[in-house]
This record gives C-alpha cells, structure tokens and sequence, in this order.
C-alpha cells in the first residue's frame, strides 16, 4: 500500500480495513492478522497496527477476544451500516468536487447517470 503524506498512516490501514469488511473481502467472525502481522504486511509500526484495531473495535466493525486475538465483528447489520456510511461519505466527497467546477448536484446526479448508461 502507498501512503498519502497528507492523511494519517493508521487512518489509512484503517480505511482499507474497513472497506475489506464492508465489502465482503474479510467475513463477519473472521479472525484478523495478529498486531505484528498487520504491522508487517503495511510495513508499519506495530503501535500503530495497535492503534488501528483500537479504532476499528470503537467503530464496531472488530471485536478482540482475550488470548484469541481480534475478530471481524459478527454484527452484520453494524457491517451494512458502515458501509452505507462509506458510500454516503463517497457521494459527499463526489459532490464536494463537482461543486469545485461549479456543478449542482442536479448537474452532477445527470452526468452519473450518464456514465451509467453508457
């Protein structure tokens, strides 16, 4: 993974975990890389690793399991929530960018639909 200088390294692992999660890649109940796993496949530190799957277990989408390590949460409906909330967040991005060209969002709904019919 390359890393944007502008956006933190754990939001970052994070983010690509999330969107593993949402979208199926990693399963609800899956067990996650132990902490210096994940800090070696993203070539971070492991405070970091640590950090990120504090964050994630926050948000809901992991849960650890003393002496088991840490788990996709099972909550499926906390799964579907938070990928709804990262395409809501995909949309609000899409139209703040469009707006930089001075597109309405009626504009902007006009050029998606477009591009889905081609």
């Amino acid at each position: 993974m390359e890393f944007d200088v502008n956006r933190p390294i754990w939001l970052q692992v994070m983010n690509a975990l999330e969107t593993d999660i949402v979208t199926g890649r990693r399963k609800p109940g899956e067990k996650l890389p132990g902490g210096r796993d994940l800090a070696l496949s993203f070539q971070i530190n492991p405070n970091t690793a640590a950090r990120v799957y504090q964050e994630l277990e926050k948000i809901g989408l992991c849960e650890t399991r003393r002496g088991m390590g840490t788990f996709v949460t099972g909550n499926e409906q906390r799964i579907f929530r938070a990928r709804e909330e990262m395409m809501m967040q995909t949309v609000k991005d899409f139209l703040a960018r469009m707006g930089q060209f001075g597109a309405s969002p009626q504009e902007a709904a006009r050029i998606i639909l477009k591009e889905v019919q081609q």
